[in-house]
């Protein structure tokens, strides 16, 4: 059957740009995975998604049209229901036939086949293949409803109200056109009240052709780049911007870069059509104001890219990203520069303002700031912080003058007016805002970086003070918001208890902090009033946290296998659970770790079903059997070696040290009955294997390896 490749394209009003990416690569999928689904397109058949401010579009290579016949099997109902005694239709099966359009004469030709514990009745046909039309018209109407419309809006189909069949339609935006070619066919499909053709429109200014009459699927992109001054591809749109900013950088010269921003860069990609780099500049004076705030405020409201020195540092120069390309910029750049002035203006009045005041005078006025109405006022919450961020930093033996300091300034910044303009920048204001009041580097660092890391791969705190004063604040927020039972649920988290829960573990086990995790949470309720939160709110936190653990243990590319081996046991020392999952590994690899954990796993299965075991240890003269006896004294010399090991951090060499008594352990299974009739020998024997697992489990519970 021949195939030729398939355009769509919805025509529509300016699409929510940081939206437009997703919206363009599901309108894609879903018109694909129809086609594909209907037989109308092969599965590997190649898509290609186009997506600017005004349109969503697909290409789909090789359609069909029309897909091919299909043999298709129904399912009636069992013998015993269909047919009577004498093999004649009930009036159940009877009534099946007809809703499928059959009648009585079709009986003799049903198929008999085992379904199940039962022979069913089935109905064997052929399915005629969907046409293009009808298989497209599914997939549009199918791709609507998939469509991750952040916001719908609903709009009169004609604009003439009083025009005989108007009605109001709901889509992200109004939709003026749709374009439906197979290969140079026009497909009679309709969406939204509008009937496929081939015309759709350029660019609004610089088109050269309006409306643009498309030849066939293929020539879609050439001729909106060359007759409608569209780069329809989302991904070429990007690009494209991408080297023209590097190259207007490179133009200005001396080593600038644009700051690297995904997120504005996709943005940016969804405003425009046809993007031109131009460079704009600003007045020296505003580099007197923290770069941070100027790069933000930039970026956030007038979409520019920000050009950084060699050192990082910011320029007065900036990169704008045009819609348009006039042979004369000047205009353009020169109106840039008169909005982005204003702006740069406010950042250097707040920053002038906020200096007026120290950090320490505005503490006491965040007890008029609700942190949470059952959870009290951030000035509370603060005295908690610091009271805990100076106990941690005892432990880490940092200053704990230091890191309470940082932590009572920390939240002082959300008063600021440059952090109620812009929210991104608090604790980074903060920061300068210390500095200027003569605090402390350690303190001023300290109050910047106790929000890090800020989200997953996020930089961590560079010294004790701040990590003391991010897991005193991560502390209490995941404390306090889980104790008062603000749990998350699926995928709601309104309180990031879950980006908090990974932010301590981090910070545990990539700045190796000796710290007990579960005696921090423990620390930290203490510091709540008692009927504030549930009392057991540190269990429950720690079981949380642990869940998080497995995650990303498994981001860091350990099995599942070895990470149940490890966190199963509930560890409390998160700087030991890398080294216990390396070792976990190694073990794995000798030729005994099989056969010991089976013999783990058997242990623990004998003595669970025991019930009670007894207190003390093995007696070696209640030991009749040469297997038992050589057990017991292979543990024995074994024991001191491995605790001091784990002790130590050894934990490979443990792990590798239990290998030695795979021996005795086998050896001990084959020829020793350990439920015994006799009560005092069976409870030795339980014993042994009491100590034997406990000796085995030292680092990890190496029964989960088991495959």
């Amino acid at each position: 059957m021949s195939t030729q490749n398939l355009l769509v394209e919805i025509f529509v009003e300016e699409l929510p740009p940081k939206a437009l990416k997703k919206l363009g690569e599901a309108f894609a999928a879903a018109v694909a995975d129809s086609l594909k689904a209907q037989g109308l397109a092969t599965a590997d058949a190649a898509v290609t998604p186009f997506a600017s401010p005004r349109r969503l579009a697909v290409q789909v290579a090789g359609v069909a049209a029309q897909a091919a016949d299909k043999p298709v099997s129904h399912k009636l109902m069992p013998v015993n229901v269909g047919l009577d005694a004498n093999g004649k239709a009930t009036p159940a099966l009877l009534k099946r036939l007809a809703a499928l359009g059959l009648d009585e004469s079709i009986v003799p030709n049903l198929k008999r086949a085992i379904d199940g514990k039962s022979e069913a009745l089935f109905f064997d046909s052929v399915a005629t293949g969907a046409t293009l039309p009808e298989g497209l018209q599914k997939a549009l109407d199918e791709a609507l409803v998939k469509l991750p419309i952040p916001k719908l809006m609903a709009y009169q189909l004609h604009e003439n109200c009083e025009q005989p069949g108007w009605s109001t339609v709901n889509f992200v935006r109004p939709v003026h056109g749709l374009v439906a070619l197979h290969g140079a066919e026009v497909v009679p499909v309709s969406l939204l009240g509008l009937t496929a053709g081939r015309a759709t429109q350029g660019h609004r200014f610089e088109a050269a052709v309006s409306p643009v009459s498309l030849k066939d699927a293929d020539s879609y992109a050439a001729q909106m780049e060359n007759e409608g001054a569209v780069i329809a591809s989302f991904e070429a749109r990007r690009a494209d911007i991408v080297r023209q900013l590097h190259d207007a950088a490179a133009k200005v010269g001396g080593g600038v870069k644009p700051v690297e921003d995904d997120a504005l860069l996709d943005e940016v990609t969804g405003l425009v059509e046809r993007p031109n780099v131009l460079v704009g500049h600003f007045g020296q004076e505003f580099l007197g104001v923290p770069q941070e705030c100027l790069i933000l405020t930039m970026k956030a409201n007038q979409k520019y890219f920000p050009l950084l020195d060699q050192a990082g540092k910011l320029t007065n120069q900036f990169l704008i990203v045009s819609n348009i390309r006039p042979a004369d910029p000047s205009a353009v750049i020169g109106g840039n520069e008169r909005v982005v002035r204003p702006r740069l203006a406010d950042a250097k009045f707040f920053f002038d303002q906020d200096r007026k005041k120290t950090l320490a005078s505005r503490v006491e006025k965040l007890g008029s700031v609700v942190y949470h109405n059952k959870l009290g006022t951030q000035l509370e919450r603060t005295q908690r912080v610091t009271k805990l961020a100076g106990e941690i930093a005892r432990h880490l033996n940092a200053s704990a003058e230091l890191a309470e300091r940082a932590a009572h300034l920390a939240k002082a910044d959300l008063l600021t007016d440059m952090v109620g303009e812009f929210p991104e920048l608090q604790g980074i204001m903060g920061q300068y805002y210390a500095l200027h009041d003569g605090e402390r580097e350690e303190v001023a660092r300290a109050i910047e970086q106790h929000y890090w890391p800020r989200f997953a791969g996020d930089a961590l705190p560079q010294d004790n003070i701040g990590a003391a004063a991010a897991l005193a604040d991560k502390l209490d927020t995941l404390v306090g918001i889980y104790g008062i039972g603000l749990v998350p649920t699926g995928d709601k988290d309104p309180f990031g208890l879950r980006r908090h829960a990974l932010g301590v573990l981090r910070i545990l086990a990539e700045m190796g902090l000796p710290l007990d995790l579960l005696q921090l949470l423990q620390q930290t309720r203490a510091l709540f009033p008692a009927e504030m939160l549930a009392d057991s709110v540190a269990l429950d936190v720690h079981g949380f946290m642990l869940e998080r653990l497995k995650g990303y243990l498994r981001d860091k590319g350990f099995a599942p296998d070895e990470i149940d081996a490890v966190v199963s046991q509930a560890p409390t020392r998160i700087d030991r659970v890398v080294p216990r999952l390396e070792a976990v590994r190694a073990f794995k690899k000798l030729p005994e770790a099989a056969a010991l954990a089976a013999a783990n796993k058997r242990i623990q299965n004998i003595l669970k079903k025991a019930g009670e075991l007894p207190a003390g240890g093995a007696d070696l003269a209640l030991m009749s059997e040469e297997a038992e006896k050589a057990l017991f004294g292979a543990m024995n010399e074994l024991a001191p070696g491995v605790v001091s090991w784990v002790q130590n951090g050894g934990y490979t060499e443990a792990l590798t040290a239990l290998a030695g008594v795979r021996v005795e352990v086998d050896t001990f299974f084959d020829q020793v009955m350990v439920m015994a009739e006799e009560p005092q020998l069976r409870n030795n024997r339980l014993a042994l294997l009491k100590s034997l697992g406990n000796l085995m489990n030292q680092v990890a519970d190496i029964s989960k390896l088991v495959a």
